[in-house]
């Protein structure tokens, strides 16, 4: 058997058997060869790359809701997030940290960053952090992982700035001008994921407030009288269910969001407003207080908008004008030329026909 099953991996380059020992729950060890182990650890190459991983991972486990907190403290970058996602069972949180350990050997997913499943992200940022671990999680109860890296892991030295929305001439709306920070990186991911995700970056006092404003309408107090032990709660709803400061620390730092008796104190009171979703801040700006700039009224500030028949008329006169072109450098249009208005342009978009090849 095991020469035929060796003759069908040589013959289509996979192996018959994908998996090599099944943990039970879901969890699998993938079949993967030596060239991708030793590709993993390259595949974190900034403190970034270890953001959109996590986010990543997040996402497959089904979370809808997703919660970073990041520091940094001396030469180390300090990564939570926390999620409400399908959660790690207590047997698998030690072994998701392993190569080619997986729950989704029938569902790899691939989006704009590649393709995710192969059991090698947690692995890769492991290789490359000072300290990666699950801080907290249970089945059906959510995961929160801490990652903390050191100078050997750079990342941007710009953390403060915050990408902004860009509409290309095509219509397209895409994430842009800002530095490849932690908050960018947030931001792409946000609004690749927008109709099914919700993410929110801040510091861990922050997140903490966030989630207590968010499980505030969502839970019934009632539910918390006869509570046994917070411990039973899905790790989002511990938060809002610690009931004075010292609880609250202490339930916070077990998710691994570390805050002083005082800043407690402060959130139990008001003091600390709680975030937007990361697509909010990105859509709105940001939640600090911003001051407008004057408008000039000595400025024209009206924009030109044509008539749809005239704007036509102008796409089908422009058609036959490029025809200057076609006939001088063998090219043809692939539709009819498109026209839109700006405050103070006009742009004609000429999208030419691919030739066949062969």
């Amino acid at each position: 058997m095991g020469d035929l099953s060796d003759f069908i991996a040589d013959v289509t380059g996979e192996s018959v058997a994908r998996v090599e020992e099944n943990f039970g729950a879901g969890y699998v060890r993938l079949v993967v060869d030596e060239a991708e182990r030793r590709q993993a650890r390259h595949d974190i190459r900034c403190v970034e790359d270890v953001v959109v991983e996590l986010l990543r991972n997040a996402r497959d486990a089904g979370a809808t809701q997703i919660y970073l907190a990041t520091t940094r403290q001396g030469d180390e970058r300090h990564l939570t997030m926390i999620d409400d996602g399908s959660g790690v069972p207590l047997s698998m949180q030690e072994r998701i940290f392993e190569a080619r350990v997986t729950s989704k050997l029938d569902s790899i997913h691939e989006d704009r960053w590649g393709v995710h499943g192969r059991g090698m992200a947690l692995f890769s940022i492991r290789q490359n952090a000072r300290i990666a671990r699950v801080r907290a999680s249970g089945e059906r109860m959510g995961t929160s992982i801490e990652v903390i890296t050191g100078p050997e892991l750079p990342e941007r030295a710009d953390q403060s700035t915050w990408p902004t929305l860009f509409t290309t001439e095509d219509d397209e709306t895409t994430v842009a001008r800002g530095p490849h920070n932690i908050p960018r990186t947030c931001c792409e991911f946000a609004f690749e994921e927008r109709h099914s995700v919700t993410v929110f970056l801040g510091s861990p006092a922050e997140i903490v407030v966030t989630i207590r404003s968010r499980m505030a309408s969502a839970m019934d107090d009632a539910s918390l009288l006869f509570l046994d032990s917070i411990d039973s709660l899905p790790l989002l709803e511990r938060l809002y269910a610690a009931v004075d400061a010292k609880e609250l620390v202490e339930v916070a730092s077990s998710l691994g969001l570390e805050l002083s008796e005082r800043t407690a104190h402060r959130i139990l009171s008001g003091a600390i407003r709680p975030v937007r979703s990361v697509m909010a801040r990105l859509t709105h700006g940001t939640d600090k207080g911003q001051t407008s700039s004057p408008v000039d009224l000595s400025k024209d500030h009206r924009g030109l908008k044509l008539d749809e028949g005239d704007s036509k008329e102008f796409s089908r006169r422009m058609e036959r004008a490029f025809s200057f072109i076609s006939d001088r450098y063998y090219v043809a249009l692939e539709d009819e030329p498109t026209v839109r208005c700006g405050k103070d342009k006009i742009t004609v978009t000429f999208r030419i026909a691919k030739e066949d090849e062969g």
